[in-house]
């Protein structure tokens, strides 16, 4: 029985098999390697999936879903052909077909795969994608992080040993960067940071509004069809301006001719909201790895949209040293899933290398907010960027006077506010009633690589002892919580003059606060909390003061690390003069 990759992509997917020593990417039944991530069906309610999918993007676009990899973990339904399908089934029809190609180029069954996800997937997403392969009849035998995948991909094939090098994993929705550590036959990822709204078809939009915009078009007023055209408009010239300096994109609309030029300096000019947000995760990874960029031996460019002149110019700007950019660098990942698949057959040649990975995110749990008891903070219990598997402790204090018990909430984020992470679950414990701050309670997570927690709460006093293991289950924003959390962005937009310094100051704190780790991350909170308390209950002189004092630690916090705070498009441009 065989063990495969896959590579189970926004746009495209691919599947893979290690095999007398290579990685071999299996063919579709179009003798392609790449398999559109879209499914459609016909009038017959049959399902399509692929190229054939693709086609029917314009001519049946109610009938066509692609792009549903952005939406696994959520409840969000996409409505084919009168039936309601939810992101992983729509993946899971993707899977069956990449499956199917496999057993009948193979010649055997094929029952267990590794399947890759984006680095920044919450649990809920990667249950999500194991339960798409379940669907599809498939046993995951284990999720691997993309630019993780890629890393191992780099070692075997590119020899990078005795190297710490970073992974640039820009696919067609995702963009993952990792920084990994390559030493004797040990790969460890040391950092990683994403955007799982972030991709080459960003670059699409980009080029359709702008299109819209030139010819005073209202892209919102399209009908299906024609926004369909639209978009498929805009990937042609995204492609052209991949292969040469200028490309033609071009529209036939009401019976009207639309045209425009676009060349790579002026994709390069409206791009300016990718590359900031790009370099935000570029950032974060650096930082978190505690490596400096002249430690960072190489850049490693994978995904389908590091293709694109206008991002590997960008990270050649910044790093200043070419990029390594393989042609078929779309195909990286799903080699390195074929090799994760190999490591766990342990095949010759591969079986003891070891492959360590992280958390990307910290789990943690809610503490009083003395400033503001209504609003309770977010304290780490495992941060980020944690080698997995890992079990952390550390001890809490009952809050109040005689509390019989104590409910420990559980989150997933790195937000300051503990509101603003996501809830994973909760553990409740029963105390011995004393004065506040007499109860120690040791709160202990375990989490593993397949992203099983197990939580534990222990009263020495009582030995009283809980646990609870968290398995992941699907959430999401329904349309009351979405319309709510709008009123409360436009009631922030709206807030007085006088109070928009201090909100800046707090935001910046709050962003400063989910950037650092550890004893930094600490030190923001206290320069956050010392900063509330004078403005409830200082002079205005005192305010002033300590306004200026937040702003001195923030400026201080940044200086320790200049790198890529702010897009410099001047330079850039002259650069690529």
């Amino acid at each position: 029985m065989a063990i495969v990759g896959i590579d189970l992509g926004t746009t495209n997917s691919l599947i893979s098999v290690y095999k007398d020593g290579e990685c071999i990417l299996i063919p579709n039944q179009f003798h392609k390697t790449l398999t559109p991530s879209v499914v459609s069906v016909d009038e017959e309610g049959k399902i399509l999936v692929g190229q054939i999918a693709r086609e029917r993007l314009i001519t049946h676009p109610k009938a066509t879903a692609f792009s549903f990899k952005r939406l696994m973990g959520q409840k969000e339904v996409c409505c084919l052909g009168g039936k309601k399908y939810l992101p992983e089934e729509l993946s899971a029809f993707v899977i069956r077909q990449l499956l199917a190609d496999a057993q009948s180029y193979l010649g055997e069954p094929v029952e267990e795969a590794v399947i890759s996800v984006p680095a920044y997937f919450t649990d809920e997403q990667r249950v999500a994608t194991k339960r798409a392969g379940a669907l599809a009849g498939i046993r995951v035998e284990r999720i691997i992080n993309e630019p993780s995948a890629a890393a191992l991909w780099a070692r075997f094939q590119q020899g990078m040993e005795d190297a710490v090098f970073l992974v640039f994993d820009f696919g067609g929705g995702t963009l993952d960067v990792s920084i990994v550590d390559s030493f004797e036959n040990i790969i460890e990822i040391l950092s990683v940071s994403g955007d799982n709204h972030l991709g080459g078809d960003d670059f699409q939009g980009l080029l359709s509004e702008n299109f819209c915009a030139e010819h005073h078009l209202s892209a919102d007023k399209l009908d299906p069809q024609s926004k369909a055209l639209l978009q498929k408009q805009a990937l042609l010239c995204k492609h052209k301006l991949t292969e040469q300096e200028e490309a033609q994109m071009s529209l036939h609309l009401h019976g009207s001719d639309y045209s425009s030029s676009y060349t790579c300096q002026k994709l390069l000019d409206i791009s300016g909201p990718i590359f900031l947000r790009m370099q935000e995760v570029l950032r974060r990874a650096i930082v978190d790895s505690n490596y400096t960029l002249e430690e960072i031996s190489q850049v490693i460019m994978v995904g389908g949209s590091s293709k694109m002149p206008v991002v590997q110019g960008y990270l050649e700007h910044l790093f200043g040293r070419r990029p390594i950019v393989d042609i078929r660098c779309d195909e990286t990942v799903a080699k390195g899933c074929a090799l994760a698949a190999a490591m766990k057959s342990r095949e010759e040649g591969i079986k003891e290398l070891l492959l360590t990975d992280i958390c990307p995110f910290s789990i943690g749990t809610d503490v009083v907010n003395e400033q503001n008891p209504s609003e309770p903070l977010f304290e780490p219990v495992i941060e980020r960027n944690s080698t997995l598997p890992c079990s952390k402790k550390k001890t809490f204090f009952t809050a109040r006077d005689f509390q019989s018990f104590v409910k420990f909430n559980i989150y997933q984020g790195d937000s300051y506010y503990a509101r603003d992470n996501r809830k994973l679950s909760e553990l409740k414990i029963s105390l011995p009633i004393r004065k506040q701050g007499a109860v120690p309670i040791e709160v202990r997570f375990t989490y593993d690589i397949n992203g099983i927690l197990q939580t534990e709460a222990f009263v020495p006093m009582t030995q009283m002892h809980v646990q609870k293991e968290v398995i992941p289950k699907d959430s999401y924003m329904s349309d009351t919580q979405i319309e709510a959390r709008m009123k409360e962005l436009e009631k922030l937009k709206s807030a007085p003059q006088d109070q928009a310094e201090n909100k800046m100051l707090m935001a910046r704190g709050e962003r400063l606060y989910v950037e650092c780790v550890q004893e930094r991350r600490e030190y923001v909170r206290k320069a956050l909390t010392q900063f509330q308390w004078m403005l409830e209950h200082g002079s205005r002189r005192q305010q002033q003061e300590a306004q200026q004092q937040l702003k001195d630690t923030l400026d201080a916090l940044e200086s320790e690390d200049p790198f890529l705070y702010y897009y410099e498009e001047d330079r850039y441009e002259e650069d690529e003069d």
